[in-house]
This record gives structure tokens, C-alpha cells and sequence, in this order.
């Protein structure tokens, strides 16, 4: 029987405990099928599905272009965790609608676990005004995210013991690639002189990109698209856009782009021609399949395209 996870924390999406999951029971039913595995986000079931290669069988309830911030589970979704063997999902509160859903099924004995639970919690952002809650928003460093992977990692070998070296080698060859992505972004982001180094986006995902990469960060919604920015928000965002006169702006690919045009319809009214400088993916990977549909090619991705919009005048 498994036995019960102590994090409350994580089970209500806060996730703010960094140790191993040592209330983690080994599973007698897995010798003859793979491990059923249900997650919540894109970037979580690609992490998952690297370190469980070969072995586990995932399945992600939010596709492309869908927002966690908002996302309602379905009474199919709650069979698909129901049918799992464990659940992962991001945690600090990024899912916040599925909160309560977590919380009824840890208590009914279905290990559940917050994969920012393997993250140092002086690493996180704190949210301004919002004591005890942080950026949900992680996978923007790779380091933290790699801290996940390790995470995902340990609970899987728990989990499934015999499976250990499997999740061990996956492990080791995804954080390799991972430094292997942490250096093509810093190699890229270097062509962007340090002045030009502002991110402006839909909403607040980048905090944690832009720490690593020295980036000044501004989202036209906080950290959370559950509320809806106002007139005066897009103002307040057109006048320094104007007023410094930044390049490029930047819409999400989980967030409708009509709020960054209205910011570009106020700032050339202030008389600054800024462009909206491509799609980021922020929430949500690319389509299946596709390069984009991959955390590592999502990444690169959006370091392409900020480089590409941000960047000197000289090729």
C-alpha cells in the first residue's frame, strides 16, 4: 500500500520542500507493464518521459497552447490520475484550479508529487506582496530545472526499484543535454548588448530567465493570467516602452495576443514604432511531434527568438 507523503505543502501546490521523497513505496504490481505516469503540463511530462524512457507510460492532460493558470480539470482527467501509478505536476500553485483535486487524492492514498519539490527553496522567487508564495515559473533556469529532473528521477527509482539503473543512466545522458542547452543560451543571449537586455511579455513568466541571463523582465500580467490587465496597465507599459525606447515585444503562445497589441497600438501612439518580435511559449510546449513540443526545443526556441528581435543591428 503506499504510504501517505508527508508534504502537505506540495499537495496543495506550493511546493517548497527540497529533500528526496523518502515516504515513496515500492510498487509490487510493475514487473509486467510499464509504469503509468500522469502529468499536468507539457514541461512536466517531457522531463518525465526522458528520465522514464523505455520504461514508464505517460500521459498529460494540457496540451499545446493551454493554460495551467486557468485549466479546469475534466472528469476524464480525473480518471486519468485515478488510473496512474503517480502523479507529477509543477506545484507552486502554477495549476491552481487543480489544487483541491490533488489534495482529495493524496488523501485517498495516490502519490502525488510537486516536481519543484527537488528545488532548494532559497532558489525560488518570492512574489512580492504574496508572503509564502513564489514564481511558479521554473523551467525558465535551466539549473532549477535540472534540479526537477533529479527529482523525477529518485521518485521513479522508489517507485520502481528494479527499474533504477534505467531512471539512473536516462537521468545522467537528460541533464547532459541540459548543460549542453544551458551553454547555447548563454552563447546566443551574449549577442544581445547588456542595454537591450529587456524581456516585455504577456505575463510575468520569465522572472527566473531573466535572473539567469541578465535580463530585466516585464509582463503585462503578473505571474498568474487569472487576472486581467486594465487600461491602465497597458498605459503604464506603453510610456516605458516609449520612453526607452525598446525594440521588440513578445506574445505567448498559451495567452491571447490581444493585450500586447493594444500595448503596441499605445506606445506608437506615444510615437515609438516598436514590433512584436515573435512567439514565446511560456505555460505550454509547441505541438507533438514538433521541435517546439520538447522542453530543450522549446527552449531554444524562445532564446532564438528573443536574440533574433533583441539583438545589435549588425548580423
Amino acid at each position: 500500500m503506499w504510504l501517505r507523503h508527508t508534504w502537505i505543502a506540495l499537495t496543495l501546490g506550493v511546493g517548497l520542500t527540497a529533500c528526496a521523497p523518502s515516504s515513496v513505496a515500492s510498487s509490487p504490481n510493475l514487473a509486467s507493464r510499464p509504469v503509468r505516469v500522469a502529468t499536468t503540463t507539457g514541461m512536466v511530462a517531457d522531463v518525465v518521459k526522458n528520465i522514464g524512457a523505455g520504461r514508464v507510460e505517460v500521459v498529460s492532460l494540457m496540451g499545446p497552447g493551454v493554460d495551467p493558470h486557468l485549466y479546469k480539470p475534466s472528469s476524464g482527467d480525473v480518471l486519468k490520475l485515478d488510473r496512474a501509478d503517480v502523479i507529477f505536476y509543477n506545484g507552486l500553485h502554477l495549476e491552481g484550479r487543480m489544487a483541491e483535486l490533488f489534495e482529495k487524492m493524496t488523501r485517498a492514498g495516490k502519490p502525488a508529487f510537486a516536481v519543484t519539490g527537488g528545488i532548494d527553496p532559497t532558489q525560488l522567487r518570492a512574489l512580492a506582496g504574496s508572503p509564502g508564495h513564489y514564481d511558479p515559473h521554473v523551467w525558465f533556469d535551466v539549473r532549477l530545472w535540472q534540479d526537477a529532473a533529479r527529482f523525477v528521477a529518485q521518485v521513479l527509482s522508489d517507485l520502481d526499484p528494479a527499474s533504477r539503473e534505467l531512471y539512473e543512466h536516462n537521468a545522467e545522458l537528460y541533464l547532459e543535454q541540459l548543460d549542453e542547452l544551458q551553454a547555447y543560451a548563454e552563447q546566443r543571449i551574449a549577442l544581445i548588448p547588456p542595454g537591450s537586455r529587456v524581456l516585455i511579455t504577456s505575463h510575468d513568466a520569465f522572472g527566473y530567465f531573466g535572473r539567469r541571463y541578465g535580463f530585466e523582465v516585464r509582463g503585462l500580467q503578473g505571474v498568474s493570467t487569472a487576472a486581467e490587465a486594465g487600461a491602465r496597465d497597458v498605459q503604464e507599459l506603453a510610456a516605458l516602452i516609449a520612453d526607452r525606447k525598446i525594440k521588440a515585444i513578445f506574445v505567448e503562445s498559451s495567452v491571447p495576443p490581444d493585450a500586447i497589441e493594444a500595448v503596441q497600438a499605445a506606445v506608437r501612439a506615444r510615437g515609438w514604432d516598436v514590433v512584436i518580435g515573435g512567439e514565446l511559449f511560456s505555460d505550454a510546449l509547441g505541438a507533438d511531434g514538433t521541435l517546439e513540443g520538447t522542453y530543450i526545443g522549446m527552449f531554444k526556441h524562445n532564446v532564438d527568438t528573443i536574440v533574433g528581435a533583441l539583438r545589435g543591428p549588425n548580423p
